[in-house]
């Protein structure tokens, strides 16, 4: 069977499921309609589905293609999740649901990949090994995203290596972004309750304001940076919000604080809370004030294996889709797919679209030309790893 119709005809089918997908999006871990839809697809296909649901819920899923001769075991990628934002595009597949839309082009993802599914199924005599597809869900959850969960539920034993694709609306349209070692930053969040002396505003020196303590971390620890971390690892310390009283007369007795951290280096992000601890409780003891420190590491620094990486550039070379390829600057955005790094060598590319809103935003949307392209290089490389990576 020809390859370039099979990838043809693939696509075509997920575009369909995307715009479907489109108009019905769900939350990180509320995915349970996604995942059926999925799955009905997959058998349709009659590709088995070895896993349903993770962390206890019915959201999210892996399948697997089992070849005809023995080889590895790749995993391929793709997260399922919408977010909560409202579209504001006028598509005729435009969300149907209020305050939730796919906008990060997750659609796109989970549509790419079953379309892999169908293409891996019309050729499965040529694959050696097996090739798992995992729809993941949660990958916008933050501290409770599903990558790990994923992980912890042992999605990976077994598995060789791991492969995945995210859509840029940003990046020119056709290209295939790449970058060999650090790829997208860690993002860690942190909270601060400062603790003062409420009190009148008239009487301030009988009073302790800790609006003034919440005043000089903004600059103590926005110096950390400048100061403190390698120049050479580009890194974020972000303030995303200071909350503190209720009426222009009062003092009050406490002040929140909360934001972000993005490292490129994962030393430079391991001794971030120690630093955090030294600066606020300092800072807090100069104003004659005590804070208590969340901070939590949420995401791992996502880091593209070198020699994976290098495989994913012959395959993508050998598929005629050389010129196309673009070494990327590093992202100061976040993944969990970082997580899978950790435990097995990652390979993560960009696949670009060239449109004009950014992710996230209510005017995001996802080129439906990005569908064939992606459909074409994913199988290519699933089918390709056995091949090039037989095991002994």
């Amino acid at each position: 069977m020809d390859m370039n119709d099979s990838v043809k005809r693939a696509s075509e089918m997920a575009t369909e499921l995307r715009h479907e997908l489109h108009l019905h999006p769900e939350l990180p871990w509320c995915e349970v309609e996604t995942t059926k839809k999925v799955a009905a697809k997959l058998a349709e296909l009659g590709v088995p589905v070895i896993k349903m649901g993770f962390k206890g819920t019915q959201c999210g899923l892996i399948a697997e293609i089992k070849g005809a001769k023995p080889g590895p075991v790749l995993m391929v990628r793709a997260d399922i999740d919408a977010l909560p934002v409202t579209e504001n595009e006028d598509l005729p597949y435009r969300s149907q649901c209020d305050g939730v839309m796919h906008a990060c082009g997750h659609d796109a993802h989970t549509a790419v990949l079953t379309g892999v599914a169908q293409v891996l199924k019309e050729h499965q005599d040529e694959i050696c090994g097996s090739v798992r597809l995992l729809f993941q869900p949660a990958e916008e959850a933050g501290p409770g995203s599903g990558a790990p969960a994923v992980v912890a539920d042992g999605a990976l034993e077994g598995v060789d290596a791991i492969i995945g694709e995210h859509v840029q609306s940003m990046q020119e349209a056709g290209t295939i972004g790449w970058k060999k070692g650090p790829f997208m930053a860690s993002a860690d969040t942190w909270d601060i309750v400062i603790h003062g002396k409420g009190g009148h505003g008239s009487r301030p020196h009988s009073s302790v304001n800790p609006m003034l303590c919440a005043a000089a971390l903004v600059h103590a620890l926005t110096a950390i940076v400048p100061q403190e971390t390698n120049a050479l690892y580009p890194t974020v310390v972000g303030i995303g919000a200071i909350k503190a009283g209720e009426a222009r007369n009062v003092i009050p007795d406490t002040c929140t604080m909360c934001g972000t951290v993005r490292c490129s280096n994962m030393d430079e992000r391991a001794a971030m809370p120690g630093r955090f601890e030294r600066i606020v409780k300092g800072t807090a003891a100069a104003w004659n004030c005590t804070a208590d420190l969340n901070y939590q590491m949420v995401y791992p620094v996502t880091v593209n294996d070198d020699d994976l990486t290098q495989w994913v550039l012959d395959v993508t070379k050998a598929e005629g889709l050389g010129d196309r390829l673009v070494e990327r600057e590093f992202a100061m955005g976040s993944e969990d797919f970082s997580y899978y790094g950790e435990k097995v060598p990652a390979a993560y590319i960009n696949l670009g679209m060239g449109t004009d809103a950014p992710h996230h935003s209510p005017g995001f949307h996802v080129d439906d030309a990005v569908i064939e392209l992606g459909v074409k290089l994913m199988s290519a490389l699933a089918l390709d790893y056995g091949k090039s990576h037989p095991k002994a």
